[in-house]
């Protein structure tokens, strides 16, 4: 692996990071502050710390060296978590995030003196008479100078060792202080450190995480050279050195294993208490074939004999890293243009059998249990690639908690935030797509909904808004609504502000709805004056726009005095589906099944006149309207009368149900959905396309939006 590589892995790992530590920051502004919340977003920091050392990013180590010295005083208890330092430690990791970002982009750090000014001043050392969480070890009275700590230390570009300059390093370095003798145990407790040849091979350089357990005040014992083999069989990328180190009795094993964080399991660690410490066999990291070792009780200052091999879990509970491979899950990091790939050979597969099941009934051949199969294995193969993809949308809600503070300090409106179904998975690409949706949508609640808190007060409100987000899936689509808990849309202010624009005419008679919609018309905007959040309209056409490239629609929904939700609905994913294949005329189209709610052949007494050209439909003492998807496309022949064809019940966000007038229903399987609007050009009531078995191009109805076009307003609201 390259070191371009292994830099790319870093900083997704950084983005991972990030998000954890802001879950948990999260989680203690909403009053979680507990042990295992602060411990996430040291862990967080840390590991972001250990990867910009190795990678040579000094300013973004030297940051996050004072973020981290912070949390854990914030761990040891010695700062208490209040409100305040809360928003200060937010305000740090939205600096953090533009130092990776700087690293990333090689562009100029952000300024950062006066955020870790701040930061030293909140420290235990400057708060309180208490010590230090980690006090740096003291010179030696002999005049030995003390090991440098890790921002002094350099950093190397080239992923070997080498071996001379590390045995130099550990002699003048690591050597025990005087009045302590090698392998005699010292004050304190003891650690073994063995890296891995993984260590070396994935970058990581554990001559700066050595330096980083003297800064805890650790004192090397002993080095284990027993395993370095003749000079000529010597490979640097492997590992053959172990170590010992006293530490003193207030250093937690927890500092210690947050050094070895960024390199994971390719270093074996064993901790002991003293003399009580049991002998642990570490790991040869040597080429040779490991072979079953087992323990035997030895002095507490004991090292590895040469070959031995890690104990397992169950016979040292003190290692680290000694997890069997069962009982954690397992992952891997794949380019996504791989797995874009993939799921277009999956479509192309499903093209591929509904060709073949075609070319076998034009031929006569009967062949049910092998297309049955085949037809399980590629569904099968389509859910399992797509699983790959779907992501949950909490990476998505994770962005909105940082929004809200920065729409905090420009207007002052505190809200707090509910989400619900943030575990709700969807396609990665309608994820990535989603975010500029969204953080419209709460820009404008925010800034257009909620209102200010002496307003709120007046109303009988509390003073700190609600906003509230929430994902879950229905009828094979995804539903997320943003609401708040303002005053609603002032219809009266949007239509006299629409007439004033010339979008609507002085005459109009427009109902709630059709008031509520003018939001999303291209330059409208309500706001008095034009701000960096709002007031140039161009906000809400572009929330629509982007959400019907999707293949999606949104809806509004508005109580005046209590609140508006705007209800996006969305396609799991932009690849593959289900439909029923119809016959209008001459043409073929795909109804997406996850409309689709039953299908019929309407008896004498079912259907009934309603006006002089609307045909209602009588389903179980529930009358809906009937649409002929002939009239609607403007196909020259089909089906002009409900008895002549067949009625398929369809399920709408904004108009209930309706039924579809088609000549006949010919399939019901899956289809690959290519974009129209890349190929040709967006039409009204059309979704997309998709290729059939035969070869032919067939439209896919996009049912929302051809019922809200048929149906007048009234109908619609009645419906």
């Amino acid at each position: 692996m390259s070191p371009e590589e292994i830099q790319q892995i870093f900083f997704a790992e950084c983005e991972e990071s990030l998000a954890a530590a802001e879950t948990g920051l999260a989680a203690c502004r909403a009053g979680t502050q507990d042990a295992d919340t602060v411990n996430a977003v040291f862990r967080g920091v840390h590991s972001i710390k250990g990867g910009a050392g190795a990678f040579g990013y000094s300013a973004l180590q030297a940051y996050t060296h004072t973020f981290e010295t912070l949390l854990s005083d914030v761990r040891e208890g010695l700062v208490t978590i209040e409100s305040k330092l809360v928003d200060l430690l937010l305000r740090a990791l939205d600096t953090l995030a533009d130092h990776v970002t700087a690293a990333r982009e090689e562009s100029e750090a952000p300024a950062d003196a006066a955020l870790i000014a701040e930061m030293e001043a909140a420290m235990a050392c400057n708060v309180s008479a208490a010590a230090p969480a980690v006090a740096p070890p003291a010179a030696d009275p002999a005049g030995v100078e003390p090991a440098p700590t890790l921002a002094a230390s350099a950093t190397s570009d080239d992923f070997g060792l080498d071996l001379d300059a590390l045995l130099d390093d550990l002699t003048g370095d690591f050597d025990a202080p005087p009045g302590i003798a090698p392998d005699e145990p010292g004050p304190g407790w003891q650690v073994h450190v063995r890296p891995r040849a993984g260590a070396m091979r994935n970058g990581s350089e554990p001559l700066l995480m050595l330096r980083d357990i003297v800064v805890l005040g650790g004192a090397c014992l002993h080095c284990d050279v027993s395993q370095v083999p003749p000079l000529e069989t010597l490979q640097v990328a492997q590992g053959y050195l172990g170590w010992t180190f006293t530490l003193p009795a207030d250093v937690s094993e927890d500092a210690v294993r947050d050094i070895f964080d960024f390199i994971g399991d390719d270093c074996a660690l064993a901790f002991g208490q003293d003399e009580d410490m049991p002998a642990v066999a570490l790991e040869a990291t040597g080429p040779a074939e490991p072979t079953p070792a087992s323990t035997a009780a030895a002095p507490a200052g004991a090292t590895a004999a040469p070959g031995a091999v890690a104990v397992s879990a169950a016979e040292a509970p003190v290692a680290v890293g000694a997890v069997p491979p069962s009982a954690t899950g397992q992952s891997i990091r794949i380019e996504l243009i791989k797995l874009d790939r993939l799921i277009d050979l999956v479509g192309e597969l499903v093209i591929a059998q509904a060709m073949l099941v075609q070319r076998l009934d034009s031929a006569n051949i009967t062949a049910n249990e092998e297309l049955g199969l085949l037809e399980s294995l590629t569904r099968d193969i389509q859910e399992s690639a797509m699983s790959i993809r779907a992501q949950p949308i909490a990476s998505v809600f994770s962005r909105v908690p940082r929004i809200l503070r920065d729409l905090a300090a420009s207007t002052g409106k505190h809200v707090k935030l509910e989400v619900f179904g943030e575990s709700t998975e969807l396609d990665k690409t309608v994820i990535e797509r989603l975010g500029e949706p969204l953080t419209h949508l709460v820009r404008n609640a925010v800034d257009h909904g909620i209102e200010s808190a002496e307003d709120r007060i007046a109303a009988g409100k509390s003073p700190e808004g609600t906003l509230t987000l929430s994902a879950e899936h229905r009828s094979g689509r995804i539903l997320i609504s943003i609401g708040d808990d303002g005053a609603g849309i002032n219809r009266e202010r949007v239509l006299a502000k629409a007439m004033e624009k010339g979008i609507v005419g002085p005459e109009a008679q427009l109902t709630a709805e059709e008031i509520d919609n003018l939001i999303f018309a291209p330059g409208f905007s309500t706001a008095q004056v034009i701000s960096n959040i709002s007031g140039r309209g161009v906000g809400m056409d572009v929330v629509r726009q982007n959400v019907k490239e999707l293949g999606g629609r949104i809806t509004i929904e508005s109580v005046p005095g209590k609140g508006t939700t705007f209800v996006l609905t969305l396609p799991l994913t932009l690849a593959i589906s289900d439909g029923m294949i119809v016959n209008v005329g001459e043409q073929t189209l795909v109804v997406p099944l996850a409309h689709v709610v039953e299908s019929l052949r309407p008896g004498d007494n079912e259907v009934q006149g309603l006006g002089s050209s609307r045909n209602m439909l009588n389903v179980r003492g529930k009358f809906i309207p009937i649409l002929s998807l002939r009239e609607a496309l403007g196909s020259p022949t089909g089906a002009t009368s409900p008895g002549e064809g067949v009625l398929i019940v369809v399920d709408t966000e904004s108009a209930g149900q309706a039924a579809l007038l088609v000549d006949d229903i010919c399939d019901q399987r899956q289809f690959v959905i290519k974009s129209l609007a890349t190929n040709f050009r967006p039409v009204d009531g059309v979704a997309g396309a998709t290729i059939l078995g035969d070869g032919k191009v067939a439209l896919i109805v996009d049912v929302d939006g051809l019922v809200a076009c048929a149906l007048p307003a009234h109908e619609r609201q009645a419906a």
